[in-house]
């Protein structure tokens, strides 16, 4: 089926960015294992079953306000007393309102039978037990019909939303206190590289700590994933093939941080083919030209660059949608804002940019981007300086002033 994808490659055989994310997209084999969780337990996780409401909501009629509540057809214009019946706060089941007569309500109080208004107490003047209406009135102020919010029946959630806590407020509005979701998302990772040391150990020459485990890591539990750490793979074939087949039995995907190069010590790519079947290699962006994906016995795989801001970008831009549409949600498709570039871009580049940026809103109220001095993909320290991506299309100068496509952080990681 991926073969039959408008896919075409763009400059040196590169694929292009929507090709090699139509790919992926393609490729997704949708969880099919659901579980029921409670409310406490739903926070981010993604609904398998759509939440319909068994209730009205309201379930009546009652006072938006404190008040006094009335027939408007027993007011006689402003000034009118009217005998106080009875007293009414939320949560106590009203009597029907005798004839001629207004009862004190609060916000939230069901409104008796017989009533149709609800004056606010600041245009009323109360006695021992009347009241003054000292204002005219309009038939059916400050009433909130029943249903008006809900009516029983009604879809509120849709099968594939990532409940937010509004949603488990919502949820909750109308009775449900369990809802079926999607099991997570199993996925194995691993960093390659004899260079790399686990932080909180001594480093002898030539190592570096291992950023990568930590930030793959940290991404995939913000996007609703359980995952399984396998470590540290050193850089020879064999380990790198012991590792992806023992993750490909233990997940619904496999992601790995390096090796995906073509160097002598990059080991993924002849793994991966070894193993299974690799569909794509290299994307017309920057970072992270290479991206390795491919099947091992059945089971995706993802690879990324091992430089950490590579693995941070083409993770948000490809593992990112995969994921998504693995647990059913359809809101993966990037949703740029239009911002004003507060930056020369004067050499552009053969392939589609995606540079660390930090959007501000100067004081005449205009979303401006700045980008980080440095275009490594070594420099972590950039992506926390960072609030977002701005998009720089393939082949393309920018001055100040310019318009430019802003991908904000908040929105990729959800």
């Amino acid at each position: 089926m991926a073969e039959e994808l408008s896919c075409t490659p763009t400059l040196d055989g590169l694929m292009s960015y929507e090709g090699a994310v139509e790919r992926l997209v393609a490729a997704v084999r949708r969880l099919d294992d659901r579980e029921r969780v409670t409310l406490r337990d739903g926070l981010g996780r993604v609904l398998a079953e759509p939440v319909v409401s068994t209730i009205d909501v309201p379930r009546w009629d009652y006072s938006a306000m404190d008040g006094y509540v009335l027939r408007a057809a027993d007011f006689d214009g402003p000034g009118s007393t009217l005998a106080v019946s009875q007293r009414l706060p939320a949560g106590v089941a009203p009597q029907p309102l005798a004839g001629g007569t207004a009862a004190r309500i609060f916000t939230g109080a069901p409104i008796p039978d017989g009533a149709d208004t609800v004056v606010m107490q600041e245009v009323c003047t109360a006695t021992a037990d009347a009241v003054r209406i000292d204002t005219g009135i309009v038939a059916g102020d400050n009433v909130r019909r029943r249903g008006e919010d809900i009516a029983a029946g009604t879809e509120i959630i849709a099968a594939g939303t990532r409940l937010d806590p509004q949603h488990l407020g919502l949820a909750a509005s109308v009775g449900c206190a369990e809802l079926t979701v999607w099991r997570r998302p199993r996925v194995a990772v691993f960093a390659s590289g004899d260079e790399l040391v686990m932080p909180g150990e001594p480093l002898a020459p030539g190592q570096i700590y291992n950023s990568n485990l930590f930030t793959a890591g940290g991404l995939l539990r913000t996007l609703g994933c359980e995952v399984i750490e396998l470590g540290i793979v050193e850089d020879t074939l064999d380990a790198t093939k012991t590792a992806l087949a023992d993750a490909a039995t233990r997940a619904d995907l496999v992601f790995a941080s390096g090796g995906v190069s073509v160097g002598e010590e990059d080991h993924v790519k002849p793994a991966i083919e070894a193993l299974g079947t690799l569909d794509m290699w290299k994307i017309a962006i920057r970072p992270g030209k290479p991206v390795a994906f491919g099947h091992i016995d059945g089971t995706p795989f993802i690879g990324s660059p091992g430089n950490p801001v590579s693995l941070f970008v083409t993770f948000l831009l490809f593992v990112r949608p995969f994921l998504l549409c693995l647990q059913g949600r359809d809101d993966w498709r990037l949703q740029p804002m239009q911002v004003v570039a507060d930056f020369d871009w004067p050499r552009p580049d053969k392939r589609r940019e995606f540079q660390r940026a930090r959007l501000t809103i100067d004081t005449a109220g205009i979303a401006r981007a700045a980008v980080h001095p440095s275009r490594s993909s070594g420099v972590l320290s950039s992506v926390t300086w960072a609030n977002g991506l701005v998009v720089i299309p393939e082949g393309r100068a920018m001055r100040r002033g310019d318009t430019v496509a802003f991908l904000p952080f908040c929105e990729l990681l959800r």
